[in-house]
């Protein structure tokens, strides 16, 4: 089997999120892709984070209906600082016999080599780098996909309800509730 590996802070999910992964899962014909809340993300600042367990309830939520999605709380179960490497040997401990490849944004493959451990998330799965530009690169142990760049971003969905305007269109609708709820924890 062909195991998809999305994994994020989704502070909140949106429909980017979605249309990468299905857009990958697509494209590498992958069996499913595990989408993966981060508990405490090494690179970005939690004070703006809703609670783990909110970003995974609507992460369960958004995907209960999918074919090939699926939701995993590994991150937020083992707790402290969410690391890939401790993700990928978990998850091939789950499934020793399966491919894995760990979707990530081209942004993230810039500083691919400050993350934990580097080395061995390469031995562990194929990093597949989704570039926003039409650009193609080869390095080993990386496949590189070119998207057409979606505008949407939580940073974005986050501002909007700091301001007061509508989210939708812009996340599933059966999540929307539940952020608006949380948006003072947002809005910051």
């Amino acid at each position: 089997m062909k195991i998809g590996i999305l994994g994020g802070t989704f502070n909140p999910l949106h429909y980017g999120h979605l249309i990468l992964g299905e857009y990958v899962r697509d494209y590498l014909k992958l069996d499913k892709v595990i989408f993966i809340p981060c508990n405490i993300p090494p690179h970005k600042a939690e004070d703006r984070l809703l609670s783990s367990k909110l970003r995974l309830r609507l992460l369960k939520v958004a995907l209960k209906k999918s074919k090939y999605f699926r939701v995993k709380s590994l991150e937020i179960d083992r707790g402290g600082i969410s690391y890939t490497v401790d993700t990928l040997l978990q998850i091939k401990k789950m499934y020793p016999k399966d491919k894995l490849f760990l979707i990530i944004g081209s942004d993230l493959f810039k500083g691919f080599g400050s993350w934990h451990k580097p080395k061995t998330i390469l031995k562990l799965a194929k990093v597949v780098v989704v570039l926003r530009e039409a650009l193609r690169k080869k390095s080993k142990g990386f496949i590189f996909i070119s998207m057409p760049k979606i505008e949407i971003s939580s940073s974005l969905i986050r501002k909007r309800i700091k301001q007061g305007k509508s989210i939708r269109y812009l996340v599933p609708e059966e999540i929307i509730p539940s952020i608006v709820k949380a948006k003072r924890r947002l809005g910051k």
